[in-house]
């Protein structure tokens, strides 16, 4: 096996690469959902075709050190049956497309979501595309999402025991977040796990264990993003993840996962590290990129790539 964290980036990337253009076709899709205004002269999406929703406001009993609830902020308020209604009601008043039910964690990293499942059903039966963000899973949950209809769950799978309780503050393992993807699996729903290079306060720590843990468990689609040091938070001044660790993990879950799709996510830092990201995503072959550069679009046109444009969540297809 080869050893993640020490084998020589080239290679690495060289490996990726090769796979990506055996198994899948030089084809890129540029995600732009419209909780962000995106428009880089080529392309300009629209700001209401896909959004996100929280069922708990800005609440979260973990405080995690990197997000401090800062992510959920930029969410709409959904947390009451009423308020969801009323927000289900905008979307499709809007034209959206789908919607990505999320919220703060409970304080044993799940979110609570019970009581919405009726609702969420509700958004499936009126056309949207649903997606959930579950934190850990719950199996009475998972079986009630499934029967809902949801098109995906989005989690994140955090690969070291010290990250989960120091910058999670959760009195949870690995093994919890291995067990989660094993009832999603089991439960037969679409799981589209997230790895946040650098979640350990900026360094590599558990990101190739996760790795390794989803590709034994299995998933629909993958999803690469980087540590975003936010203002506000705890992890505000840590250092940032560079271009090369996030190269490093995009290009070793290619080696691990030869046939899964996989997308470098909308958490970037707005760095000049970011390109250096996106350009190691083009070269190690992934089928998605969130919100990139038009610098990036024009290397991977120069590389080959057709590109499409759409404004849903990076896990989506086109």
């Amino acid at each position: 096996m080869l050893k993640w964290e020490n084998e020589p980036l080239e290679a690495l990337v060289g490996e990726a690469q090769r796979l990506s253009r055996r198994n899948f076709p030089m084809h890129l899709t540029v995600s732009a959902p419209s909780q962000k205004h995106y428009d880089t002269q080529i392309y300009q999406n629209q700001r209401k075709s896909f959004m996100t929703m929280s069922v708990t406001g800005s609440h979260c009993a973990l405080m995690c050190d990197h997000c401090g609830t800062k992510v959920l902020e930029s969410m709409a308020v959904a947390n009451t049956s009423s308020r969801f209604q009323m927000v289900a009601d905008s979307l499709v008043e809007s034209g959206a497309e789908g919607v990505l039910v999320s919220g703060g964690c409970l304080d044993d990293g799940s979110v609570p979501l019970e009581r919405f499942v009726a609702d969420i059903a509700g958004l499936k039966s009126r056309g949207l595309s649903v997606l959930v963000h579950t934190g850990l899973v719950k199996r009475h949950v998972a079986r009630a999402l499934k029967d809902a209809g949801v098109d995906q769950i989005l989690l994140d799978i955090i690969g070291d025991d010290d990250t989960i309780r120091e910058v999670y503050h959760l009195n949870k393992t690995v093994e919890d977040y291995r067990e989660s993807l094993a009832i999603l699996r089991e439960e037969n729903l679409a799981a589209v796990p997230h790895v946040i290079s650098g979640l350990h306060f900026g360094e590599l720590r558990g990101e190739f264990h996760a790795l390794e843990m989803i590709r034994d468990e299995g998933c629909q689609q993958l999803v690469i993003v980087a540590l975003m040091p936010l203002p506000g938070t705890k992890m505000a001044t840590v250092p940032k993840t560079s271009a090369e660790e996030v190269g490093r993990v995009l290009a070793s879950a290619r080696i691990m996962m030869p046939f899964t799709p996989m997308s470098l996510g909308c958490a970037k830092p707005a760095s000049n590290q970011k390109k250096g990201m996106e350009f190691y995503a083009i070269d190690v072959g992934v089928q998605n990129i969130a919100y990139p550069l038009p610098d990036t679009i024009r290397y991977a046109e120069e590389q080959g790539y057709d590109i499409t444009y759409h404004e849903k969540c990076c896990s989506l297809p086109a």
